[in-house]
């Protein structure tokens, strides 16, 4: 073996003393908890403990826009060009 492929094949570390982070494999419990979640029919997207933190914001923009573009609309139909009042 080459020197050189000698050096690339020291660079990819199996031992532990050598990972990145000191920390226990949590793996194995993340798992059991999603697939536990998962069995429970709850979306993938709102099994995270954090996912209201993330999916709040979203929904109100969503449903404050789709609101808005009807109350906008509804008023064009009307023929009102401004969000109040009759300019």
């Amino acid at each position: 073996m080459s020197s050189r492929m000698h050096n690339l094949a020291s660079l990819t570390y199996t031992n532990q003393d050598y990972s990145l982070v000191n920390a226990p494999n949590k793996v194995p419990q993340h798992q059991r908890f999603y697939q536990a979640a998962y069995r429970d029919h709850t979306r993938l997207w709102k099994i995270n403990p954090r996912s209201n933190v993330l999916l709040m914001p979203y929904y109100v923009l969503l449903w404050g826009t789709f609101g808005a573009s009807m109350y906008m609309m509804g008023r064009k139909i009307l023929g009102y060009n401004t969000w109040f009042g009759k300019a």
